[in-house]
């Protein structure tokens, strides 16, 4: 195990680091979750008539915010993949 960067002072706020395991096991289990949500809500969204209940709107709302949701999974994961590399 190597020696940290910067040893625990009691200033820990000022200096914290993220736990990038957990980081990392998260956006891996959820980076997928939110694709297929997205890509189903937009499906559904295609597939939905006038008088549907949800309307198409609202369903295109939720596939662009799973969108959005894939976007920032998938951006973390690769911050903490580059981050372990450098850092452990």
């Amino acid at each position: 195990m190597r020696t940290p960067r910067y040893w625990r002072s009691g200033t820990e706020p000022a200096t914290a680091r993220s736990d990038l395991k957990l980081r990392f096991l998260l956006s891996v289990l959820f980076l997928p979750v939110f694709a297929l949500m997205t890509a189903g809500f937009a499906v559904w969204a295609a597939r939905s008539g006038g008088t549907d209940v949800p309307s198409s709107g609202t369903l295109v709302v939720f596939a662009v915010c799973c969108g959005v949701l894939t976007l920032l999974a998938a951006a973390d994961l690769w911050v903490v993949v580059r981050r372990r590399r450098t850092e452990l």
